[in-house]
């Protein structure tokens, strides 16, 4: 694949960037090095080299799902600063205009 200035203009318009000059040129040096390793790595015999999936064998491996101890609610608000002994109290971020 040719890296050219066409390629780098459809790539700029594509992902909403802007380039200047400098940038383009230093973008297309970086793109032919990229083309360069994949070119390289085709090069590879991979026959009978399965594609990797999955790092791991393992599936779905989940814990049960089990109660643990509980906290009463004198303890939960203990060191909330603004409480009504059932729900936590917090400044209004969002506001109507």
């Amino acid at each position: 694949m040719e890296v050219n200035d066409a390629l780098i203009e459809k790539l700029a318009h594509l992902s909403r960037l802007e380039f200047n000059e400098e940038e383009k040129e230093e973008l297309k040096g970086d793109l032919e090095k990229m083309i360069g390793f994949f070119d390289k790595l085709n090069e590879l015999d991979t026959t009978g080299v399965e594609p990797l999936l999955h790092v791991s064998e393992n599936v779905n491996i989940l814990r049960k799902d089990e109660v643990k101890g509980e906290i009463d609610k004198e303890k939960v608000f203990k060191n909330a600063p603004l409480h009504d002994n059932e729900f936590f109290k917090v400044p209004k971020v969002i506001k109507k205009n």
